[in-house]
């Protein structure tokens, strides 16, 4: 991740796949699941080689999802220096905007003799994470300043407007008939949108819950959503559920229940 080597990308891939062919198929499997239509791998590393291409669109897909899903990634792609084998060999990251740009991420930088030089580059600031992708750049310098361009035009013009956290309590409601009389309702994602700076005081919240909710319920079980709109164009929408499990009461949970009142009233 830091010095683009591709002796290691073929050591993993014979690991984790048995040969490199194999993992090869392993990553167009993986690319056509992400909606990366204009990629075919034909290598593990990258370099040139007939039909193995990509566009800036899917590089930018491929690192979304590595972000999203991985982010212990920039553990290794914010290292600047390091070294190897007790100090033998040094290690200097390609990509020059770790040291550079503020909020910088990773992510990776590629090139060759036909792709040129290219970047991946990611940053997050105030909460709002962001990818820009440069290919064919005439040389190393090019491509981190168009790189900075971007990154630079995205946070001057957006911001992340964040509503609410995953498990956020939005509710607390009755249950019918639930050896608990109460069930907290909490938000199953993450609720926030990426929109233009001053348009987020037109945002407008909506939250359904589901009525007349009787036991048995299940822990994360939808019983309403929360919807985020402006000028009536929905933005998002995130799923209320369950925070925990309510049994239907019974005659040993309403015996159980009464006992227990009992016992509050004598002390």
């Amino acid at each position: 991740m830091c010095g683009s080597a591709n002796d290691c990308v073929v050591a993993m891939s014979e690991f984790i796949a048995g040969s490199e062919d194999a993992f090869v198929q392993m990553m167009n499997d993986k690319a056509k699941e992400l909606g990366m239509n204009d990629t075919t791998f034909k290598n593990c590393h990258g370099l040139d080689e007939d039909g193995h291409v990509t566009s800036s669109y899917d590089i930018s897909l491929m690192s979304k999802e590595l972000l999203n899903n991985h982010p212990q990634i920039t553990n290794y792609t914010t290292i600047w220096m390091d070294s190897l084998r007790d100090g033998k060999s040094q290690l200097t990251n390609t990509n020059k905007l770790i040291r550079t740009y503020k909020g910088a991420t990773g992510l990776k930088t590629g090139s060759t003799g036909l792709a040129l030089y290219n970047l991946s580059a990611s940053a997050t600031r105030d909460g709002l994470s962001l990818i820009a992708v440069i290919m064919k750049a005439p040389s190393t310098k090019v491509r981190f300043a168009e790189a900075e361009k971007l990154l630079d035009y995205g946070f001057n013009n957006f911001i992340y407007k964040e509503f609410a956290k995953k498990d956020d309590i939005a509710n607390t409601i009755s249950v019918n008939k639930g050896a608990d009389s109460t069930v907290d309702i909490v938000f199953s994602d993450n609720a926030g949108i990426l929109i233009k700076k001053g348009e987020d005081k037109n945002i407008e919240q909506s939250i359904s819950i589901d009525e007349n909710i009787s036991a048995p319920i299940q822990e994360g079980q939808k019983l309403g959503s929360a919807t985020y709109s402006m000028n009536g164009e929905i933005l998002a929408s995130v799923d209320l559920v369950a925070s925990n499990s309510v049994d239907k009461i019974n005659l040993f949970t309403m015996t159980k229940s009464v006992i227990y009142k009992w016992i509050d009233l004598l002390r």
